[in-house]
């Protein structure tokens, strides 16, 4: 009507824009009043008339229940609406002028409120090409009409309108949400269309907001439950338009009161309410990604359960229509806050629907694949349920998200069928199947991939979504899961897929026509085996899982077949052991019996190059099923040919299938398959073989450059051999109960093995060998001891460290063309120069332990020639050095080749080569070298290096030959048990004795390395003292200075015995640690007590024998009883403990009690060597002081007591004692006194009472002048 006059409204706020749009004012004139009046009439006559209807429509809605009409508004009412086209959208969000220009009158009319305000408004953007796109915007909007209202709006006071909405809202959070009194509208006469109706711009904004902030109030009290709102605004068809955009300019001016995300949220609840949530967003094209997150959030974590869920799902869907580009992302928002798992589905149904490709996957299969197969379990589960929830809801029909995802995804299977079989599959098809049975085969390649998603997929909505497949799609996936691919890598994994789907799934077939079209599929798979791996160059093909399922099933391994397929279909999935039953008949009697199986499995082939880096299964999982199902034996088929072969087909890193294979085999060989059939084992590997492995490092331990077999080959071998032993050895008494004695290796085969070689190669392959190299680390420490002691641990690292490469970086090549020829030449001239040597052996030391190993035979056998004299120490070192280097690669023959080089050179008496075995025996050979050795610091070292080691292989030994013969005892057991009715008598006793043993070859090792720190007589005769150790050697060097030459060996002498004193002691306190009964037995045998003051100063852990000096001094002989107080009086000095002391006063006491009982004679023999021992007692512990003195006293009297008819001179004595013990200071010097300690006493003629009353004088004064000087 404006238009019709030419009336324009103007305001403030758009002053001068009208004009802009090419309208001008006008008057009245009479021509135009009676079309005025005309016009008039036909509107009321036309409101009559709508108004009627509406009360009409009215009194029918109030005849349908309320219930029943909420259970049926769904979204379906906007179909007939008009929507903003992707295109619209676009143009709007990018503001393209030239597009919107191009839209039709109805698609530009939803824009208009946007497109209003953006020519109306002060623009932030000042561009000439901004201004030139307004003005074609101004020029776009004059030939509308709904302009006109749309500009009357905008002249609205929003301020005052903010006003009283926000009034508006208290009143009602006052009076609650159910109060019909309102601010913004007031004395409504008629319904809300009508006020809409006759109603100026500003009374509808407030009708709009009015009923939009109900609304809004009403959800926010309602706590998330979903009701619908009826509302004659939002659901008359003649005024969406208007109402619209008044919404949309009420959003825009009043974004703080009306945000859009609750706008958005309160349109949910009204009819029509998807379509005016478009319009709102095109309008404000900014905000979709916010109201879809928004509606997202808030929305249900299952929307198909609910009429709320739906219709924000369907909102949403219309969102995403009219926004395409951001359908994904929304997805992703979806997945992201796990609900809406309807609308998540309906768009990738939509965006599959629009970009479909035939061969690759489409978006729903890796949708719904990542969905289910994702590491997410939280969404996995929300998935899941959606998938139960569906299936549950008796309406399954086609407007069902649910429904329409499975039929897509049915399509989309029924796509990559094939419906020609090849030529090749028709022959045997015709002759195996019925003719009414469809067999599709020939599947394309490049359908391969896509039928292997499928199925991954399908198994997923299965097992762990739980869908039941209707009757088509369990039909259409049996005749895809049995169709032949092509030979490639894909074709194998797409026949894994469908083989364990077949196994997890076994309820897909379900007539007898789909069993027999199993039956040959399978049996295609195992025919068609060998070509696929031929031509497919996979290495793990389906014939071994087929093996392995087949042996599974024999065995009644349920649960490794669904561990199995699980493992293939990479899914965790719920399989009940009872579904196989009939898979199981299948395999077991009709496809694979296990003869067959077992005389299939020894002819395939070894996989070549066996390691980590091959997945899938392999043949080694078949043998290592059979091997422990103990087929091979049951059906006498050897299988030790093939195990060697693929051990021998091995490299790194290592395959985690082999440790268990050689574990189950090394089982298979020692324990029988049945009692009533003990010979039904498996054969050992032959020496010969096992020698050969080790061709290139055997001889010598002289390693080729080049060797037959591999690192890993040689190490599992030697793990092999290791094992099979240990595992003899624990099963000796059962095999010995059954009459069977397997075959052991010799242990000429162990030492032509470089053991120690290996686990130093095995060392730094750690990592590649995964558990390897531990293991043999425990295999060598349990039988191989001496090859695990510490300190060649330690001396490893120092070898393989950063000085060994800053050696090699020094290596000359004059150092490398050294053969051990010319060694052996040097060592010759030894006695005329030492140069030469000396230089090779420099030399050497710069090469690796490898690279040394020629050169060991020639430095120990000319180890004796070093003994003489005038060799100096540099060359001693140096060559304890390289025999140091060469232990860490080959100990064993290094020991035997040092020990018999080390041999006393006695012309007249033949010299005896030892082999490992009799050292192993006997270790104290190793003692039985040439004397000078003894003083030999370096060399003694290497000799008590080979001396620990043998004390350790010699305990191994006797516990591997204890159990070896355990057989022998069970005669004598059986007679026992019928005498005295034990059973565990004579292994106890040979236990026993294996342990007395053991410690009598300890203790001995002991007694003669002690024997070796005493000074010979020759060094007695030059002065050397057996407390050398305790001696500082720059005094008696300087004592010596002035007779340098004569002294010069003495000085020499001293130094090495001191030296020789250490190694000993080292060795000593490492014994006593490992095993603190050798500690006791040693001290309870008793050693010279001049070495006392070395073994106590020099061994650490001597403290322990505090602990049984009251047993030792508890003994009845009188030798222990003073060797052990002279040792606690060491061991107070050293170790002044509390422990100490309450030892001390105990040897006090027991001292006291044997003065009463001992004779003369034994009290003479007793005191005179302990009484010295009584000063260290003061001296360590004061507190002892008073308790000592009236001892001494006690002797004294004792002893005058004796000879009171003989002599009066002990009188005196016995006076001066009770005088020194009242006034100690008076006499505190008497001790210094030379005529006091050196004046003329005949004690050859004393009577012994009177020398020990001597000895007891002297003792007194010591202390004495010990407590009153401070000492």
């Amino acid at each position: 009507m404006l238009f019709y006059f030419g009336l324009w409204p103007s305001d403030d706020c758009y002053s001068g824009e009208g004009v802009a749009l090419g309208f001008s004012r006008g008057g009245f004139n009479f021509r135009f009043c009676r079309r005025l009046v005309i016009l008039l009439w036909a509107c009321y006559l036309i409101s009559l008339a709508f108004l009627f209807f509406l009360c009409k429509m009215r009194v029918l809605e109030q005849k349908i229940p309320e219930a029943g009409r909420r259970s049926t508004v769904t979204m379906t009412e906007c179909t007939s609406l008009q929507f903003v086209s992707p295109f619209a959208f676009e143009a709007m969000q990018k503001v393209d002028v030239v597009r919107l220009a191009s839209l039709s009158d109805p698609e530009l009319r939803l824009l208009l409120p946007c497109l209003v305000r953006m020519a109306l408004c002060a623009p932030a953007d000042q561009s000439q090409s901004w201004a030139q796109d307004k003005k074609l915007i101004l020029r776009l909007l004059s030939g509308v009409e709904a302009v006109n209202s749309i500009v009357a709006l905008l002249s609205v006071d929003f301020h005052a309108l903010e006003q009283d909405a926000s009034k508006e809202q208290q009143l009602r959070h006052k009076l609650g949400g159910g109060s019909g009194e309102s601010i913004l509208v007031s004395q409504l006469q008629h319904g809300l269309t009508l006020e809409f109706e006759h109603s100026d711009s500003p009374r509808r904004l407030r009708l709009v907001l009015s009923e939009l902030l109900a609304i809004m109030n009403k959800v926010s009290e309602s706590s998330g439950e979903f009701f619908f709102k009826s509302s004659e605004l939002f659901e008359s068809p003649v005024y969406l338009e208007e109402a619209a955009d008044v919404l949309c300019i009420l959003q825009a001016e009043l974004p703080s009161l009306l945000p859009i995300v609750d706008v958005a949220e309160a349109l949910l609840h009204v009819r029509n309410g998807a379509w005016f949530l478009c319009l709102l967003v095109a309008n404000v094209p900014d905000s979709f990604n916010e109201v879809c997150r928004g509606l997202i959030k808030n929305g249900e974590r299952q929307d198909e359960e609910s009429l709320g869920g739906r219709r924000r799902t369907d909102a949403l869907r219309f969102l995403c229509k009219m926004n395409p580009s951001q359908a994904l992302k929304v997805r992703g928002m979806v997945v992201e806050e796990c609900h809406l798992p309807g609308l998540g589905v309906a768009l990738t149904l939509d965006h599959t629907k629009n970009e479909a490709s035939e061969d690759g996957v489409s978006d729903l299969v890796c949708f719904v694949s990542g969905l289910l197969l994702g590491t997410n379990a939280k969404v996995r589960t929300w998935f899941g349920t959606f998938i139960r929830n569906g299936q549950q809801r008796k309406r399954e029909t086609s407007s069902s998200v649910l429904w329409q995802m499975r039929r897509q995804l049915l399509l989309e299977l029924m796509g990559i069928l094939p419906t020609v079989r090849s030529t090749r599959i028709a022959e045997e098809a015709d002759v195996e199947l019925e003719p009414n049975v469809s067999v599709y085969s020939g599947l394309k390649e490049e359908h391969v991939v896509k039928a292997s998603a499928l199925l991954r997929l399908y198994c997923a909505l299965m097992g762990i979504a739980g869908l039941k497949p209707t009757e088509e799609e369990a039909e259409q996936l049996l005749q895809l899961m049995t169709s032949r691919p092509p030979a490639t890598p894909a074709g194998v994994r797409f026949v894994s897929l469908s083989f364990c789907m077949l196994l997890a799934f076994s309820t897909l077939v379900s007539t007898p026509e789909q069993e027999q079209l199993m039956v040959v599929w399978l049996s295609w798979m195992i025919k068609e085996e060998a070509y696929f791996e031929s031509t497919s160059g996979v290495s793990a093909s389906f014939g071994e899982m087929l093996l392995l399922v087949a042996m599974y099933f024999h065995s009644n391994q349920l649960s490794a077949i669904i561990d199995l397929v699980c493992s293939t279909l990479g899914m965790k999935i719920v399989i009940k052991p009872s579904s196989l039953s009939r898979m199981k008949t299948v395999f077991t009697q009709e496809i694979f019996t296990e003869q067959v199986v077992t005389a299939h499995a020894v002819r395939v082939p070894v996989t070549s190059n066996l390691s980590a880096n091959i997945t899938g299964f392999l043949p080694i999982h078949c043998i290592y099923q059979l091997l422990r199902s103990r087929s091979f034996t049951k059906h006498k088929v050897s299988i030790k040919d093939w195990i060697y072969r693929q051990l021998c087909e091995t490299s790194i890193p290592l395959h985690p299938q082999l440790l268990p294979l050689i574990d189950v085999y090394i089982n298979s060989i020692l324990t029988p398959a049945s009692k009533s059939n003990p010979e039904a084992t498996n054969q050992p590997v032959t020496e010969q073989e096992i020698l050969n492995i080790f061709e290139g490092v055997t001889g010598g331990d002289n390693i080729r450059l080049h060797q037959r077999f591999s690192i890993t080959a040689q190490l599992l071998v030697l793990y092999y051999i290791l094992s099979y032993e240990e595992a003899l050895l624990a099963n000796a008494k059962t095999l010995a109960a059954m009459q069977r004695k397997p075959k052991s290796y010799s242990s000429s085969l162990m030492d032509q093995i470089p053991i120690k070689f290996l686990i130093r190669q095995a060392q730094g392959l750690q990592q590649e060998l995964g558990g390897l190299h531990s293991a043999l680390l425990r295999l060598l420490a349990t039988n191989y001891p001496h090859l695990c002691i510490v300190d060649d641990w330690i001396c490893e690292e120092e070898i393989t460290g950063t000085d060994a490469l800053l050696r090699r970086m020094l290596l000359t090549n004059n150092a490398k063309n050294h053969s051990p020829k010319q060694l052996q030449e040097a060592f010759s001239a030894v006695p005329v120069s030492h140069t030469q040597v000396m230089q090779i052996l420099e030399h050497l030391t710069l090469l690796s332990a490898s690279e040394l190993i020629p050169y060991a035979e020639v430095l120990t056998s000319n180890m004796n020639q070093l003994l003489n004299s005038g060799v100096p120490r540099r060359i001693l070192q140096t060559v304890n050095k390289l025999w140091m280097v060469l232990n860490t690669v080959m100990p064993r023959r290094l020991w035997v080749m040092t020990v018999n080089a080390l041999q006393p050179s006695i012309k007249s008496v033949r010299q005896q080569k030892y082999t490992q075995n009799d050292l192993m025996i006997d270790p104290l050979i190793v003692l039985r070298c040439d004397q000078r050795v003894y003083r030999c610091p370096p060399l003694m070292d290497i000799t008590l290096h080979m001396l620990n080691g043998y004390l350790l292989a010699s305990k191994a030994y006797l516990s591997a030959h204890l159990k070896e013969t355990a057989e022998q005892d069970r005669p004598s057991q059986n007679n026992t048990i019928g005498l005295i009715g034990q059973t565990d008598g004579p292994e106890v006793t040979r236990e026993e004795l294996k342990n007395a043993l053991l410690a009598a070859q300890d203790s001995a090792a002991v007694q003669i390395l002690l024997e070796i720190c005493l000074p010979t007589e020759e060094e007695k005769a030059k002065g050397v003292n057996p407390d050398s150790l305790l001696r500082n050697v720059q005094s008696v060097i300087t004592a010596s200075a002035p007779n340098k030459g004569t002294e010069e060996g003495e000085d020499n002498l001293l130094c090495n015995l001191r030296e020789v004193q250490c190694l000993i002691c080292c060795l000593l306190h490492q014994m006593y640690i490992a095993d603190p009964n050798i500690a006791k037995l040693v001290h309870f045998q008793g050693y010279p007590c001049e070495l006392l003051p070395l073994t106590v100063a020099g061994i650490p852990s001597m403290h322990i024998c505090l602990d049984f000096i009251p047993e030792l001094i508890a003994q009845p002989e009188l030798e222990k009883q003073i060797f052990a107080i002279q040792l606690l009086s060491h061991l107070c000095i050293q170790y002044a403990l509390p422990k100490s002391l309450t030892v001390a006063r105990l040897a006090v006491n027991v001292m006291g009690t044997l003065l009463t009982v001992l004779t003369q004679a034994k009290r003479y023999a007793f005191f005179m060597p302990t009484l010295p021992s009584l000063v260290s007692f003061c001296r360590a512990f004061p507190p002892l002081y008073e308790d000592i003195m009236s001892l001494l006293i006690q002797i004294g009297q004792v002893c005058a007591s004796d000879v009171a008819t003989q002599t009066r001179d002990i009188d005196p004595i016995i006076t001066r004692l009770q005088q020194i013990k009242e006034k100690p200071g008076g006499w505190s010097g008497i001790s210094k006194d030379p005529s006091y300690k050196n004046g003329p006493r005949d004690t050859g003629s004393m009577d012994p009472d009177v020398q020990l009353c001597h000895c007891i004088e002297s003792t007194v004064i010591e202390i004495i002048n010990m407590s009153v000087s401070g000492i």
